[in-house]
């Protein structure tokens, strides 16, 4: 990483530029729009030497028992706490949200991923017994073991650099594997900074490498053929993602957004739910796959709901994170505010009302935008079904819980949602109704800060699990193994076909599943009986 000695103007897109035969990607303080630092990209054409050099690692990183790569998480524990200023400092320049953010939603985040595998993983990917309940087989041992795939690639996001692709590469360490990070073009400085905390915390060379660059590079490490890719992002590049990996059989993970609900029910707590669902709405800017998008408030409280959300959103201080009393920052790219605007176009154009904010701030930087709260929207709106990723809190009034459940499963999406109402027996009910892959009531978001919940959704959404036991066996393969106790006798379903044995064999049916208990007991008696004839049939 070498600095920029003078900042320029932010363009259009992040670029590369061709500078002494090296390629690099420009770091951009996402308040100014300004280059503020270079980072070498990885040639495209390097790609295969990288995966060959991960694989050779792989198997003698697989070959340590699981306790000692789970020391070795501590140690990556203890290196993320030591640069924990610069880690925060960095995550606040490229993408621009505030300090608190930065400490709550991915430093403290990566630590507690990182200490809780370090802890847990050992017993989660312990060989599990597989009893057996067929008398048939009770002579058999049987079990699973939980294997690495090889070589994970980790195709990360902009919106949450650091805490996301931690979330991934620490349980893909602690079960064996590799890991090839392609963090997002647009927080290179992040992913840079993984790299330097693996080293600092003397992970084995090749075992966690970073790869930087746009689109073409992960083309590049698909066709590499990675054993498994975990993505997070928009839902056109993971469509792509897949298709690419599809050809290979490449075994995927995919999150890929949400258009998240939230139901407000008649007896909620007012001033709890108006401030979730303006912290949800805003954080991050809104850009966040767990945005609240959507919001269906009952008929009755709906006018006074509106109202706390509009008091709320007011005070709300906008700025760049050197201003620790902002609570907004920029959006990432002004490309991204333009997709916001054009959402809240069609939703005026059809009726929608924009209570607070809808205005760019450009006396702030080239990428500020108010808080927005709009009402009247309905499902003919882009406001409330395509994901808008930015500052927009859009309320619809509802007259009855069924028709907030009607509509809230009415999206391509499914991956989270939020329930409000002091009857949290009514709350379950409800969210047993969501079709969602989280559904929390009366908070918003934080299930993803619990290190046992898993992450995932369905339909657009994506599919997979991270976090919990269940992200962790995304990163191995499962292997049952098999021990006959009684080795030297001859299996009865082995061949020795007879008409005895065809007519035995259906009558041991008759034991194992007749439904009266009369025909089982006939079914074993006398010289013909079924298990007699099944267990000492002719064989050869």
């Amino acid at each position: 990483m070498t600095a920029q000695p003078q900042s320029a103007e932010f363009p259009a897109g992040v670029q590369t530029v061709q500078r002494e035969a090296d390629e690099v990607i420009h770091s951009i303080d996402a308040s100014s729009g300004r280059v503020v630092a270079e980072v070498r990209a990885t040639p495209v054409e390097g790609v295969p030497e990288i995966m060959a050099r991960a694989h050779a690692a792989q198997r003698e990183w697989a070959a340590r028992s699981i306790e000692s790569r789970c020391a070795a998480l501590r140690k990556l524990r203890d290196a993320i706490y030591e640069h924990r200023d610069e880690i925060t400092q960095v995550i606040s320049l490229e993408t621009g949200k505030p300090h608190v953010e930065a400490v709550f939603s991915e430093l403290i985040l990566a630590l507690d991923t990182t200490d809780f595998l370090a802890r847990r993983a050992s017993e989660w990917l312990r060989p599990e017994r597989v009893p057996h309940h067929n008398i048939a087989v009770k002579a058999k041992t049987g079990w699973l073991q939980f294997e690495p795939h090889g070589v994970i690639a980790v195709i990360s996001p902009w919106n949450y650099p650091f805490s996301i692709p931690i979330s991934e590469i620490v349980p893909a360490l602690a079960a064996g594997n590799a890991v090839l990070l392609k963090p997002s073009e647009l927080t290179p400085q992040v992913g840079a900074l993984i790299e330097k905390i693996g080293a600092a915390a003397n992970l084995p060379g090749g075992i966690l490498q970073v790869l930087q660059g746009g689109g073409a590079l992960g083309a590049a490490i698909i066709e590499a053929k990675p054993d498994k890719v975990c993505f997070t992002g928009s839902v056109a590049t993971g469509r792509r993602i897949a298709e690419a990996c599809a050809r290979l059989l490449i075994p995927t993970v995919l999150e890929l957004g949400g258009k998240d609900a939230m139901i407000v029910l008649g007896d909620a707590d007012l001033d709890m739910a108006s401030s979730a669902a303006v912290w949800g709405a805003f954080t991050n800017c809104g850009q966040a796959c767990l945005s609240v998008e959507r919001i269906y408030v009952d008929a009755s409280i709906a006018e006074q709901f509106r109202r706390m959300c509009v008091e709320k959103t007011g005070k709300l201080r906008l700025g760049p994170p050197r201003d620790a009393d902002a609570e907004i920052g920029p959006m990432i790219r002004p490309s991204q505010m333009e997709k916001v605007e054009e959402q809240l176009r069609d939703g005026v154009a059809k009726g929608a009302r924009i209570l607070a904010g809808g205005r760019r701030r450009a006396d702030l930087g080239p990428s500020f935008f108010e808080p927005t709260v709009v009402a009247n929207v309905n499902h003919s709106m882009k406001l409330m079904r395509e994901e808008t990723f930015g500052p927009v809190l859009a309320i619809a009034a509802v007259h009855s819980a069924d028709e907030a459940i009607a509509l809230a499963n009415d999206s391509e999406f499914g991956l989270s949602a939020s329930v409000w109402t002091r009857d949290s027996e009514l709350g379950k009910a409800v969210a047993s109704r969501l079709r969602a892959g989280s559904v929390m009531v009366n908070d918003v978001a934080s299930y993803y800060g619990v290190c046992e919940a898993p992450h995932g959704g369905s339909g657009a959404s994506g599919w997979g699990r991270a976090h919990s036991r269940l992200g962790l066996l995304e990163m191995v393969r499962v292997k049952y193994v098999d021990v006959d106790r009684m080795p030297r006798t001859p299996k009865s379903w082995w061949y020795g076909y007879s008409e005895n044995f065809a007519a035995a064999a259906d009558r041991f049916v008759d034991f194992l599943f007749a439904p009266r208990w009369s025909r089982r007991m006939a079914a074993l008696g006398g010289p013909r009986g079924a298990l007699g004839t099944v267990f000492r049939k002719h064989r050869i």
